[in-house]
C-alpha cells in the first residue's frame, strides 16, 4: 500500500479537501503498516514553500503536521505512533520559484521509523 503526501494552501495548516481525501487513504494504508510492524511509528514531516523565514516556516510545518495528526487520529489510526517534525522550507521536494513547485513543497510526508523493541 503507498501513502501520499497532503498537499496545503499558500500559508495555510488547515487540512483542505483534497488532503482529507489523501489522508482518509492513507489512514488505511497506514493502520495496516502499524498493524505488521508493532514497533513501528510513522513520522509526519511538515514541509513548507521557501517563502517566508526560516522560523516562521518551522512553525507553520508544525501546525500542518498537528493537523494532519490530529485528523488521522480522528479517523482510526493509533496517534501515539504518530510522530511529528518540522523541516519548515529546509527540505523542499522541488527548487523552482513557480507556483506549481512551491505546492509541491507545501505538505505532510510521512516516513517509517521505529521505537524500537519491548
Amino acid at each position: 500500500m503507498e501513502v501520499a503526501d497532503a498537499y496545503f494552501d499558500y500559508d495555510k495548516s488547515d487540512i483542505r479537501e483534497g488532503a482529507r481525501v489523501s489522508l482518509a487513504k492513507d489512514a488505511e494504508a497506514l493502520r495496516s503498516i502499524l498493524a505488521d510492524f508493532p514497533n513501528a511509528v510513522i513520522v509526519l514531516e511538515g514541509h513548507c514553500d521557501e517563502r517566508g523565514s526560516a522560523q516562521y516556516n518551522l512553525g507553520l510545518g508544525d501546525r500542518r503536521v498537528s493537523a494532519a495528526r490530529q485528523y488521522l487520529a480522528a479517523i482510526g489510526v493509533d496517534g501515539s505512533r504518530l510522530q511529528a517534525v518540522s523541516y519548515g522550507k529546509e527540505r523542499p521536494h522541488c527548487r523552482k520559484s513557480t507556483e506549481t513547485c512551491w505546492q509541491k513543497n507545501r505538505r505532510v510526508h510521512f516516513a517509517l521509523g521505529a521505537t524500537g523493541t519491548n
